[in-house]
């Protein structure tokens, strides 16, 4: 039931399986990530849709959208999917569309969250899990986790802390999104 969106390493992917969730479908915009392999070794159906494969974004999002469905995906889980989705696939799947962010949104939207909170000098940031708009993590907030910034924090050691955090709320979130 639940179609995984990735782009990179796939760590938020890991931690859905692990959690025993129904994940049916991985897609990728990029061939060959690690978060494929992830899926591949669970042994879910992977597939990627690079961008310069087809005329347009929402082609490919069309096309991405067909094989979710075809594998019988209904709730869709960006996980480090790191695309804007265009209106052909979020209309496929009405509030159905899931993304995890780390930062308390709506501060710090965007790919450079983590550096964008230290440059400001902020004291604490956190994952948010939203549902997905057309807009730059801008869809409805279903969940949030404040973390502290510590002294001394860099960008890897707060993006590892981070991403503890994200690896608890995400699957406790989808978990509940479920039928």
């Amino acid at each position: 039931m639940i179609g995984v969106l990735v782009s990179g390493e796939g760590t938020n992917l890991q931690a859905l399986i692990d959690q025993g969730l129904p994940v049916v479908a991985v897609a990728s915009n990029k061939p060959g990530v690690r978060a494929l392999r992830r899926a591949e070794e669970a042994g879910i159906p992977a597939a990627s849709f690079p961008l310069e494969d087809y005329s347009s974004r929402a082609e490919r999002d069309l096309a991405m959208a067909d094989w979710l469905e075809q594998h019988g995906a209904s709730l869709i889980v960006c996980a480090g999917y790191m695309h804007l989705l265009t209106p052909s696939f979020l209309d496929r799947f009405p509030g159905r569309v899931v993304n995890v962010h780390p930062s308390l949104l709506p501060a710090f939207p965007g790919t450079r969250s983590i550096e964008e909170a230290l440059a400001a000098g902020a004291t604490e940031t956190g994952v948010t899990v939203h549902l997905v708009d057309e807009g730059v993590d801008s869809g409805p907030i279903l969940a949030q986790e404040r973390i502290p910034i510590l002294p001394g924090d860099t960008p890897d050691t707060l993006r590892e802390r981070l991403q503890s955090v994200e690896h608890r709320l995400l699957p406790q979130v989808v978990r509940s999104l479920l039928p």
